[in-house]
């Protein structure tokens, strides 16, 4: 039986909230479309019963008024607010409130904000980026890690979406709320569309303060027309938090003590604006996402270059499996680090060292392809999903072996990854005057025609496809977002018309069934359907694909708003670790680190798995920078996780990375990480391979340094851009540079643009100047 909850309530009153000097005011159509209002509590909690509410003040402002105070037990408060108008034409509004307590003592309590929306629908779409889409308001079942779906009466073609046991709004009756701390935020905020009202709001706030990171909760009243956002300056999560896959794990939140002259400070800054549908609020979040944290790239670090050279002999010395003659995924701990055809590896990791490798790494990619065509193709068509060698043969598995029901459970987006990046080297290898087998060829193309047979025979791809038989077994989802542009480059590769065709159908189905509606899912294998950014960033890829080759504006306008909700999976700001966590010993700075799903909880380094050059394409497509500015966040991001002789990373092996960047406490705690090799260390490769080191556009005044150097812009005339570049590193490096000019705009990047391209090698600390006609 919980204790009993006592709440008193102060000085309620309705607030005429308009901009005055600081006081707190509001205009009446905020009142009206939003029925907001501001309330101030302190609550206090009983730690022996793992949080339990105790007891609670509450207060409100009176007309014209903007300090009050608060009697809580034993504790006499003081509560000064303020709220400032930051716009002449926008309706943006900076609050800061200080909670000061001038009498007596306050033990195991919390001061917090309410942010209070009376005129809330259950129809609401609530974002709080990279945690919780649509505020997670699914079907969803408790299953241990890894989940997958063991009720027949889940099962099957046309089945409502279901996530696990992760954070969210209730879809049924009952208690409604998400309890989150700021750092499971890609940046700390919350935001919502209200369709009935045609309006959208954003929070935005910081990390935390001395008592550590910030609590950020949203709450439903019984009948779901009223909506509470929360923010409190530390974290206090009632009975439970949420650790992987459970919500019911139990809390173990340290509740503060105040002592007199003790105060604490919140920062806020509310917007409210106009909107008509769910992208208006992406499309916000994209302009505003580092209005209050602030832009701060990490500086550089390993230059692309030397993560390769490191790369290469790592994968040679411990991924190349002899005799059988492939590159396994990882170190063979289990059967998913031995091989996968994609998702964290597989075929995708063979193209960096196609493209980039020596000798040695070219053959041993060519002996992969022999390996892999026609024996890892499944009778379905499409590749098999796993496998593992043993006793110098090789087992081909259909699915996850772990379940009797999944083991030939094929992850749609495993054979998407397969053939993209097949087709990738494919390609290359006509630029490198490499003969391809025809086994390969055929092999693709009988990957190809599987992808058409299930669009044709379903209007959909599923989530997990039969291995013997190609059905689906689990509808739904975006898990196959990546196979548009397989087909696109299919088509162009084939020359066959009807996979291009067919990419166009895929691709419009995803956007009005999922992408419209706010939600990308079911791309990686072990989150059931959770929203998640593998799946989104892909269909970005496969948008852009669509647009360049047949050049109609919707899919140029799909990119766009689909770089827009990618972008709330990116991190936007340095999060603080605790000092002695293990990314906060190696100094890690988490500006782009990309959110994992939101049932996985952690950051990582990269795209799982991709180099992000659709943000590239979509730039030149659109000059719009930000676009370039989300690639460069985690481009510059990614090598600060790379165990180097230089610069090593306690008890992982040189060349290895983790895929954790743990800014909340899901699972392992937060700064600490996952000690292994995972598929980071592809998405690395991958950067280095397709985005340049240095990229400038003359004509439009733009250099981004993607790779790790200081660059720029030290003189621009209307003839002439002149830049400046710096190697930071200790050893030479060499950096790709790519000039980029209107004229250029004429066709799109071509396919492996960068392979020859111009290069420049800077000496240890050396400075180079360089010029460019407009």
């Amino acid at each position: 039986m919980r204790p009993l909850i006592i709440c008193f309530l102060l000085s309620i009153a309705s607030q005429e909230l308009v901009m005055g000097n600081g006081e707190l005011r509001f205009t009446d159509s905020l009142l009206n479309k939003y029925s907001f209002r501001l309330q101030f509590k302190i609550t206090g909690y009983d730690s022996s019963y793992f949080n339990p509410r105790s007891s609670c003040s509450i207060a409100t402002l009176s007309k014209g008024d903007n300090t009050l105070r608060i009697h809580h037990e034993e504790g006499f408060w003081k509560i000064e607010t303020s709220l400032d108008k930051t716009s002449d034409i926008q309706e943006i509004y900076d609050l800061k409130v200080k909670f000061i307590l001038e009498k007596g003592e306050a033990r195991q309590c919390l001061p917090s904000v309410d942010m209070i929306f009376g005129n809330w629908n259950q129809s609401n779409y609530l974002l709080m980026p990279g945690s919780a889409y649509n505020g997670n308001r699914y079907e969803s079942r408790k299953i241990a890690y890894s989940p997958k779906l063991n009720d027949h009466r889940d099962i099957g073609k046309e089945k409502r979406m279901i996530v696990a046991d992760i954070p969210r709004l209730n879809i049924s009756n009952g208690p409604s709320f998400i309890h989150a701390r700021s750092g499971d935020m890609s940046v700390p905020s919350a935001g919502f569309y209200s369709p009935g009202k045609n309006c959208g709001f954003w929070m935005l706030t910081k990390q935390g303060g001395p008592l550590g990171d910030y609590g950020i909760s949203f709450t439903e009243n019984r009948q779901r027309d009223k909506a509470v956002l929360n923010l409190s300056p530390s974290v206090v999560r009632e009975l439970y938090k949420y650790r992987i896959c459970d919500n019911n794990f139990p809390s173990d939140d340290k509740v503060p003590d105040f002592h007199v002259g003790d105060s604490v400070i919140l920062e806020a800054r509310l917007y409210f604006f106009p909107a008509t549908a769910i992208q208006d609020i992406y499309d916000k979040y994209s302009i505003i996402r580092q209005e209050v944290t602030g832009r701060a790239l990490p500086a550089p670090s390993i230059p692309l270059s030397a993560c390769f050279r490191l790369q290469q002999e790592k994968f040679n010395k411990y991924n190349f499996v002899e005799p059988l003659n492939y590159y396994a995924v990882g170190m063979r701990e289990n059967f998913l680090q031995d091989w996968q055809i994609g998702w964290t590896g597989g075929m995708i990791s063979t193209y960096p060292l196609l493209f980039n490798g020596d000798s040695l790494s070219r053959d041993r990619v060519l002996q992969t392809f022999d390996w892999l065509f026609p024996a890892g193709i499944s009778p379905s068509g499409f590749f098999w999903d796993s496998g593992e060698s043993s006793n110098d043969s090789m087992h081909w598995y259909g699915g996850d072996i772990r379940r009797p029901h999944t083991s030939n459970w094929h992850l749609v987006r495993k054979s998407g990854d397969g053939l993209y990046f097949v087709l990738k080297q494919l390609m290359l290898m006509d630029k490198m005057g490499i003969k391809a087998s025809k086994s390969w060829k055929e092999g693709a193309q009988t990957v190809s025609d599987a992808f058409v047979r299930l669009w044709k025979n379903n209007g959909q791809l599923g989530q997990f496809v039969d291995s013997r038989n190609g059905e689906i077994q689990v509808g739904g989802s975006t898990s196959g977002a990546i196979v548009p542009a397989a087909l696109v480059l299919a088509s162009g590769y084939f020359n066959n018309p009807a996979y291009q065709k067919i990419a166009e159908e895929i691709a419009e189905y995803y956007y009005q069934n999922f992408v419209r509606m706010g939600i990308t899912c079911g791309g990686p294998g072990d989150a059931l359907q959770s929203p998640d950014s593998e799946s989104s960033y892909a269909m970005l890829e496969s948008f852009i694909r669509l647009y360049e080759t047949s050049r109609d504006k919707k899919w140029l306008k799909y990119a766009e708003e689909m770089s827009n909700q990618f972008s709330s999976w990116v991190i936007g700001y340095n999060y603080s670790f605790p000092e002695h966590s293990a990314l906060g010993r190696s100094g890690i700075l988490t500006t782009g680190a990309v959110m994992a799903n939101a049932q996985n909880k952690h950051g990582a380094p990269g795209i799982c798995t991709h180099s992000g050059s659709a943000l590239l394409r979509l730039y030149r497509e659109s000059g719009d920078k930000r676009h370039l500015d989300i690639l460069q966040e985690i481009t510059r991001f990614i090598p600060q996780n790379l165990s180097h002789p230089q610069h090593p990373i306690p008890g992982m092996k040189n060349g290895w990375m983790s895929e954790r960047v743990s800014t909340t406490d899901w699972l392992e705690g937060i700064g600490e990480i996952m000690y292994g090799s995972t598929w980071a260390e592809t998405a690395l490769m991958l950067t280095y391979t397709e985005i340049p080191g240095i990229y400038v556009f003359p004509e439009r005044s733009v250099l981004v340094a993607f790779d790790q150097l200081e660059a720029v812009i030290s003189g621009d005339t209307k003839r002439e851009i002149e830049i400046t570049l710096t190697n930071t590193w200790s050893e030479s490096a060499l950096f790709r540079l790519y000039v980029d000019s209107e004229e250029k705009l004429n066709s799109p990047l071509e396919e492996n643009y960068l392979y020859n391209c111009q290069t420049l090698i800077l000496a240890p600390n050396e400075t180079k100047t360089l010029k460019f006609k407009k």
